[in-house]
């Protein structure tokens, strides 16, 4: 998705171009910020040799860390973002990086952890973000404060979006 701040709904007053254009160009900024992301993982991975698993897998392997979920707490609580995660956790189980088992009580539900291998690449992506966080700090880009300010309102916007698809519709 390409977001083009140019665009001006119809119905628009002038006094909330500013702030339409502002929304835009968050929006466009977070979705560049995710894709920056996975290709720093992806680089990442290319440096050290591991090629079996793509970023999106990786990020998701980091979120379940030493964790127990379901397919369906990946999305709710925010652990993955795609429509994949059945296709995803399928390759990761695949390839050794994690294990699944049925729920007992919920036979339809199945519940995935980490194997060892998934231990170990969530280790790597977990001392790449700390390089990452370390080098942001050692150059001046961003200190802990500002990183709390930075956070507030994509916060926010994640409450606003989330009460939108909860109540309005």
């Amino acid at each position: 998705m390409s977001i083009h701040s140019s665009f001006q709904a119809p119905d628009t007053p002038q006094g909330d171009i500013g702030l339409m254009t502002g929304y835009l160009e968050a929006l466009s900024l977070i979705e560049r910020l995710h894709r920056l992301l996975l290709d720093v993982i992806k680089d990442e991975f290319e440096r050290v040799g591991v090629i079996e698993i793509n970023a999106v897998q990786a990020l998701l392997l980091f979120n379940v860390g030493e964790q127990e979920v379901s397919a369906g707490e990946l999305k709710s609580r925010g652990y993955y973002q795609g429509s994949k995660v059945n296709y995803n956790l399928k390759k990761l189980v695949e390839a050794g990086y994690m294990h699944h088992q049925r729920c007992e009580v919920d036979r339809r539900s199945v519940r995935v952890r980490l194997t060892a291998k998934g231990r170990t690449i969530c280790e790597l992506v977990a001392a790449l973000f700390a390089r990452q966080a370390e080098g942001i700090s050692a150059r001046g880009i961003l200190q802990a404060a500002s990183l709390e300010d930075v956070t507030v309102g994509p916060k926010r916007m994640e409450r606003y979006w989330a009460d939108q698809i909860r109540y309005i519709y």
